[in-house]
């Protein structure tokens, strides 16, 4: 293969993957372009704050392209005993992430006999999506939420991130993933300040609801199989999940009022 030449205007300068695909590599001979691998990607999750702590959600589904890939995939992930991660984007990245993440953790109270401060949590989250903006740049995005009660403070904390690592405090609630404009736009209307916890469900739950009805990538409650979103609760006591039986008939609900 002869030196590639290129006009001016024509030259693909620093863009290495856009000069493979100038002279022909662009994975018909043999170089994958891992933005077009059938990677599964995890979808939509939800995080509010209510009076006593925080609520955090997810659907169960992933998806590879228009394929369903999981049906019954956990995007929502205790951290420790008073933190969670939720997570959107490349599923295997992001899964890898959280275990390290929770190690992490594991490692710390282990080493300085006491529990890193959350906001030292949602610092060390932080880095850890900063070092996977190679990988980001390449298609395999990870956009985590996480959520915890401060014990310092008495109160449940937020924070969303960018794929850059950048980390951003949410007053009241966050969203992510692909049904996350529906999702954040019932939540915006529904939130009231010091909800209660039942409260709190029902609106997350309402969310997904509306998010899976709108995005094709956002599964809703599968009654055939008995699959429903993951929701679970973070107060001073620490991690709640809630049960399957209680979110069926929350669904229930929601579709009573629907036929009203």
């Amino acid at each position: 293969m002869s030196f590639p030449w290129f006009d001016p205007g024509d030259d693909p300068g620093s863009n290495f993957p856009e000069l493979l695909r100038r002279v022909g590599l662009d994975g018909r001979d043999g170089v994958a372009d891992v933005s077009e691998l059938a990677v599964p990607h995890a979808t939509t999750c939800v995080a509010v704050r209510y009076d006593g702590g925080v609520v955090i959600a997810g659907d169960r589904r992933a998806t590879s392209g228009n394929l369903i890939s999981h049906r019954s995939m956990e995007k929502v992930v205790q951290a420790d005993r008073h933190s969670a991660v939720a997570i959107a984007g490349a599923a295997g990245t992001a899964m890898e992430m959280v275990r390290l993440f929770q190690l992490q953790l594991e490692h710390y109270e282990k080493v300085e006999g006491a529990p890193l401060s959350l906001e030292g949590k949602a610092n060390q989250l932080s880095m850890m999506v900063r070092g996977n903006l190679q990988q980001a740049m390449m298609g395999m995005v990870v956009v985590p939420i996480f959520a915890g009660y401060d014990l310092r403070r008495a109160t449940g904390r937020l924070w969303d991130f960018d794929a850059t690592g950048g980390r951003y405090e949410e007053k009241d609630f966050v969203t992510t993933g692909s049904g996350s404009l529906h999702a954040g736009t019932v939540i915006k209307v529904g939130f009231e300040i010091d909800m209660t916890r039942d409260a709190a469900i029902d609106l997350v739950s309402r969310a997904l609801w509306e998010a899976a009805d709108a995005d094709s990538a956002t599964g809703g409650p599968d009654v055939l199989r008995g699959i429903y979103p993951v929701v679970a609760t973070i107060e001073a006591d620490g991690w709640t999940r809630v049960a399957d039986d209680d979110l069926a008939g929350r669904f229930d609900a929601i579709v009573s009022e629907l036929r009203r």
